[in-house]
């Protein structure tokens, strides 16, 4: 299977990726949080409008397809301050889990933090989402510090921040 990696640019890919999202998030969150959280969620992080803000603020957005479809997504945020980079999104299809997409986003955000001089990959994962935790883990990644984060509407992220060392090229 080859995973084909595109940057998402315009706003008809916005759009594209933001459905994706759409799909994704009611599958696999409304168990863990609940439709209300996952409909907040998607409003205010993941809509086609939220999606551009993040793009114009510098945010990244990658779509990955295979046999030309949409099977996953991810956002990659660079600071150069700190010298890291968030992993901010990774999310693949449930059809499409186990099949290497979610494996082949990744080592493209350790090429591309690679390829800015970044330091460390990092991210925040929900700490009841066993599964993502768990591979991050088999991944290289190591939980580094708890995030409990009101996110307004009484809706609150529970998350594990995790990290892994990024070698220098």
């Amino acid at each position: 299977m080859k995973v084909e990696i595109v940057q998402v640019k315009t706003p008809e890919e916005v759009v594209s990726l933001a459905e994706l999202a759409k799909n994704i998030w009611n599958q696999h969150f409304t168990p863990i949080i609940g439709q209300a959280q996952v409909d907040y969620m998607l409003k205010n992080f993941q809509s086609a409008e939220a999606i551009q803000q993040q793009l114009n603020d510098g945010g990244e957005y990658y779509l990955a397809y295979v046999d030309g479809e949409r099977s996953g997504y991810t956002c990659l945020i660079a600071d150069q301050q700190s010298s890291k980079m968030m992993l901010s999104k990774l999310y693949v299809q449930s059809s499409r889990r186990g099949s290497g997409i979610g494996k082949a986003l990744l080592d493209y955000a350790e090429q591309r933090a690679q390829m800015l001089g970044m330091s460390a990959l990092w991210l925040t994962v929900n700490r009841f989402n066993e599964g993502p935790v768990a591979w991050y883990k088999r991944q290289g990644f190591a939980i580094v510090d708890e995030l409990k984060k009101d996110i307004g509407n009484g809706f609150f992220m529970d998350d594990f921040i995790m990290q892994k060392e990024i070698a220098s090229p």
